[in-house]
């Protein structure tokens, strides 16, 4: 009875630690989850309910009374359980009895921690008991606390740093990055679910374990200080995101990209303004020019190659001041507007609002969130479309060859045709203006135009035309590209500008903009005399796509005070100054030294798994020997400390069922046993090949892919 009850203790000490771990993993996934469902009693709930449930079941399962009960039964108990939770939760909040009694907010918070208890509790106990039951069930388990942590923290996703918001909302109220708060959760995941796997009966291996996946962990926040958080990746970005310095000129990839459109990441943030000037736009949304297709490349507009045409654009980043050759007119219409732009992702140029004349780099106040920072200066139009009526078009000192690299359009008479039907019925005071003919082909494709993301224009030889004059279905790229050549078979000099239009509503009265993924827009400009550069944008009255997207206030102010933060001006001057130690180098030998350590390891490890097959007869007893406690090593057996070899080899029999025979004829042929003598090395090789087959055979899956994986295994071998 004695021994029994030892025996029992042992045992209880023994499952003490995988247990206790278990619970909290399970523990915590569930109480992340209910965070953003319920409130602070129903997360408490679901905690107690959690660590209650995995000691019954673990401690329980296996006693004489529960082993007869069939698992069919403890899932109807723990179905049960979970109704019965949710009735007396509905029937608590749907009287009027207790909350008579006590108060609606006890009720509500008393009916929370019940139905969060009840749900915790079954929920636990049944993957608990299908763990110990079933093969599957500690897959399940770890299904479950990794999908718990990925749909907590999806809504960060795209770049939405804000959201959760009961993590948003307890990092902006103490003025800390939301990113640093998910870094620590996931990094926690990942422990959390390499901790699951490790669980078994060799718990001296998981500090060994947990120190390796700490330094991953800590490898990654070296990273993600050293080179910035990820971005998000965009569908189609018009060409506007890319690797900064390489300019407009240099692209020539196709602007139309229909079928490759998901309006699934729109609303990915990709940069924050923040307005230094107020300013409201005339008609409504604000425009950021980046690049303009100007010149007909005999297939279809293209970056001018020319150095006299847009010459108002800036195409490069430059870590100094750079102003524009070229001015748009009519100051007096005009206002100036200073702008502060921090770029999310990097783009290929820079863009600032219409019409920017000179961009300033600046000191970036948060080098993990913004990839560039700088200011732009722009002249912004105050006048209305009234004001641009009886104008003439282009400059007065354009060549012959830019007017016509303005006006040149597809070898197609179809163009014209239709502009010369659209304008055949203005008054005949506007029949010659210009603008009035533009407005009339704007009110044609307003009109008669269908916005969609899904085309298949775009391999057709001229996707324009084949819009144009085929569905009239598609999306900005389309309508701007063939308003331009109706523009132009008037003899209207246009271009197409691309950058982010975005309606000046989204502001909320505040002086942060935010500019996500479905702002990036393409339009038509016609250049007037003594003025510039003049956005005429059609916008068709008809969508079979919604490009809409809630209100993101909060993370518009989150970004907006990152961008707006003045002590950084001190941090750049002071990052100017020679460090005491070189930081950066640091890292780099840092990092070259634990890659010279893995590739060490590596080669060590194949080294002694290859030398057998090649070593002298009379070194296999040693080499194949160690060769195979280096495999038994990689999936978690070795000799403990004052453990014979004859011992181990006995321990790990049911595994490598030949490595006692393997070990006795080693230590005959260590210690110069005569008889062991005429052991060749085929033989060796058999020995080897008999336990690698049983090792493959008897070790679990995930514990040979780990044994490939770990560059250390052999460390343990002895």
């Amino acid at each position: 009875m004695a021994q029994d009850m030892t025996m029992t203790a042992d045992s209880s000490a023994h499952h003490f630690l995988p247990t206790s771990l278990r619970a909290v993993i399970i523990a915590s996934a569930l109480w992340v989850l209910s965070l953003s469902l319920t409130v602070f009693s129903g997360s408490v709930a679901a905690l107690l309910g959690c660590l209650i449930a995995c000691y019954l079941v673990d401690w329980g399962i296996n006693r004489s009374s529960l082993d007869r009960l069939r698992l069919l039964s403890i899932v109807l108990v723990c179905a049960a359980l979970f109704g019965l939770g949710l009735i007396l939760a509905a029937v608590m909040t749907g009287t009027g009895l207790l909350a008579n009694l006590a108060s609606p907010i006890y009720t509500f918070n008393a009916s929370e921690f019940i139905k969060w208890f009840a749900v915790s509790f079954s929920l636990t106990v049944l993957l608990r008991a299908l763990a110990h039951r079933t093969s599957f069930g500690a897959v399940l388990e770890i299904f479950f606390v990794a999908s718990a942590f990925v749909i907590t923290l999806s809504a960060h996703r795209n770049g939405m740093i804000h959201r959760p918001f009961f993590i948003g909302d307890f990092a902006l109220t103490r003025g800390i990055d939301p990113a640093s708060i998910l870094m620590v959760l996931g990094c926690g995941t990942v422990l959390s679910l390499a901790a699951l796997l490790m669980l078994e009966n060799h718990q001296k291996r998981l500090p060994y374990h947990f120190t390796v996946l700490g330094l991953l962990c800590f490898s990654l926040v070296i990273y993600v200080r050293t080179f910035g958080l990820p971005t998000p990746q965009l569908t189609d970005d018009l060409g506007l995101t890319g690797n900064e310095g390489i300019g407009s000129n240099s692209q020539r990839e196709n602007p139309f990209r229909d079928g490759q459109n998901d309006s699934g990441d729109k609303e990915a943030p990709v940069a924050i303004v923040v307005f230094r000037d107020d300013y409201t736009p005339v008609n409504g949304s604000y425009y950021f020019r980046e690049s303009a297709y100007s010149q007909f490349n005999g297939n279809m507009l293209d970056f001018t190659t020319r150095d006299d045409m847009d010459q108002d654009l800036i195409e490069i980043f430059t870590n100094a001041a750079v102003e524009t050759s070229q001015l748009p007119a009519s100051i007096n219409e005009r206002t100036a507007v200073r702008t502060s732009i921090g770029l999310l992702v990097s783009h290929r140029s820079p863009f600032g609002l219409d019409s920017p004349v000179a961009y300033q780099s600046t000191p970036n106040p948060n080098n993990l969130r913004f990839k560039r920072t700088y200011d732009a200066y722009s002249l912004a139009p105050e006048f209305d479309f009234k004001y641009l009526i009886g104008r003439e078009v282009g400059r007065e000192d354009w060549s012959a060859e830019v007017w016509q690299e303005y006006v040149a359009i597809p070898n197609d008479p179809r163009y014209q045709a239709l502009a010369e039907t659209l304008i055949a019925d203005l008054k005949p005071q506007y029949m010659n203006d210009p603008f009035a003919r533009a407005w009339a082909v704007k009110t044609y494709l307003d009109e008669n135009g269908i916005y969609s993301l899904k085309n298949q224009h775009a391999y057709e030889s001229d996707p324009a035309a084949s819009f144009l004059f085929g569905d009239l279905t598609g999306y900005c790229m389309h309508f701007s590209f063939a308003a331009t050549y109706l523009f132009r078979s008037l003899g209207i000099p246009t271009r197409v500008g691309i950058g982010y239009s975005v309606p000046a509503s989204n502001r909320a009265g505040g002086s942060s903009l935010l500019i996500q993924a479905v702002h990036g827009h393409a339009w038509p400009e016609i250049y007037f005399q003594d003025i510039g550069w003049v956005i005429v944008d059609p916008a068709p009255q008809q969508t079979l796509v919604d490009m809409t997207t809630a209100p993101q206030d909060s993370l518009q102010q989150l970004l907006g005070d990152m961008l707006r933060d003045q002590t950084s001006f001190e941090d750049f001057l002071q990052s100017r100054q020679p460090p005491f130690i070189d930081i950066q180098l640091l890292l780099n030998l840092t990092y070259a030294l634990i890659a010279l350590a893995l590739a060490a390891a590596y080669a060590i490890k194949y080294y002694r798994l290859w030398i057998p097959a090649h070593a002298d007869a009379d070194q296999q007893y040693r080499v194949v020997y160690r060769a195979v406690l280096d495999q038994l090593a990689a999936v978690g057996y070795h000799r403990d400390y004052g453990e014979s070899r004859e011992q181990f080899a006995t321990r790990v029999a049911e595994t490598a069922p030949t490595l006692p025979s393997m070990t006795h004829y080693h230590l005959h042929r260590a210690l110069g046993d005569a008889d062991s003598q005429g052991f060749d090395r085929q033989q060796w090789q058999l020995l080897r090949d008999s336990i690698s087959k049983e090792i493959q055979h008897n070790v679990v899956t995930w514990k040979k892919v780990l044994a490939k994986i770990n560059p250390f295994t052999w460390v343990l071998s002895k």
